[in-house]
């Protein structure tokens, strides 16, 4: 049996830091599906749709990583794809906390999906898609908190 985990986030933009959790989950599963909520409330630096693109762009030769986009609980998602495992990181005791909050609930409505929680590397903790915004924002080079290669501006749309 396939063993397939879900990696859910708005992934907005995908850093290193969610690339170091990818590999480490590809380590424990067959199969991961990086699943990108879109909440049609909130506009982030990336459409929903670039930010796959941009995914896929990383995972181009690594068959055992899909992209999707999603608007469902993520406990329905998980299903929809056959997943048995939802992947969630932590960077500091903060995010665990809230991590914890959030996979109590999902075992209260979705018993049939384990969550497995992975440690953010250390040097790459300081890491997230809100610096990176923050620091996009204020004009400054964000190239080392992305994935190697990844040209932040290749995927922003004018609107």
């Amino acid at each position: 049996m396939e063993r397939i985990a879900i990696f859910p986030g708005s992934f907005d933009p995908f850093t290193r830091g969610h690339q170091a959790v990818v590999e480490e989950a590809l380590k424990l599963f067959d199969r991961v599906v990086i699943a990108i909520g879109h909440n049609i409330a909130k506009r982030g630096l990336l459409t929903t749709e670039a930010r796959k693109r941009l995914i896929e762009s990383i995972y181009v030769a690594e068959p055992r990583v899909e992209v999707t986009l999603y608007t469902s609980l993520t406990g329905i998602e998980a299903r929809r794809v056959g997943a048995t495992a939802m992947i969630r990181s932590v960077r500091s005791s903060a995010d665990f906390d809230y991590e914890r909050t959030i996979e109590r609930a999902n075992r209260e409505i979705f018993p049939d999906i384990a969550t497995v929680i992975l440690l953010a590397p250390a040097e790459l903790e300081y890491i997230s898609s809100s610096l990176v915004r923050e620091l996009h924002a204020f004009g400054q080079d964000t190239s080392s908190l992305l994935p190697e290669g990844v040209v932040l501006e290749d995927y922003i749309e004018e609107t």
